[in-house]
C-alpha cells in the first residue's frame, strides 16, 4: 500500500473509526478513485460533511438531468444519488442493492490488487 492510499485509509475513518459512507464495498470503490477525487469523495462522505453533501449531490442530480447539455453528463446521476443516499434513508435501501449488484456481477470492481495505478 503507497503512503497516499494509508492517508486515504485513516481519512476514510470517521471519528468513531466509521467507514466513509458506512459501507466497506462503497469504501472499496472509493479507493479505486484516482487520489485527487478519492480524497473529494472520502470528504464528502464524511459525517460531518453534510452541509456540503447535500448541495454537492443536489447538484449533481440536476446535471445529470441536464445531460443532453454539452458539458453535463449522465455520469453525475448515479454519483447524486449516493451521495444524497447517506442523508435519505430511502436511498440507502437502493444504494445497498446497487453496491449488492456490484458485488455479484462486477466483483472486479471491489478487488483492490486491481486498483489503477
Amino acid at each position: 500500500m503507497s503512503a497516499a492510499s494509508d492517508e486515504r485509509t485513516t481519512a476514510a475513518e470517521g471519528t468513531t473509526g466509521q467507514l466513509a459512507g458506512g459501507d466497506p464495498r462503497l469504501d472499496k470503490l472509493v479507493h479505486r478513485l484516482p487520489p485527487r477525487m478519492g480524497d473529494a469523495v472520502t470528504y464528502l462522505l464524511k459525517p460531518s460533511s453534510r452541509w456540503v453533501r447535500i448541495p454537492s449531490g443536489l447538484l449533481l442530480v440536476v446535471g445529470g438531468v441536464f445531460s443532453f447539455l454539452p458539458v453535463l453528463g449522465v455520469w453525475m446521476l448515479p454519483l447524486g444519488l449516493a451521495l444524497l443516499a447517506e442523508d435519505v434513508p430511502a436511498l440507502r435501501a437502493s444504494r445497498s442493492k446497487v453496491l449488492d449488484w456490484v458485488e455479484r456481477k462486477k466483483p472486479h470492481w471491489l478487488d483492490p490488487s486491481a486498483s489503477k495505478k
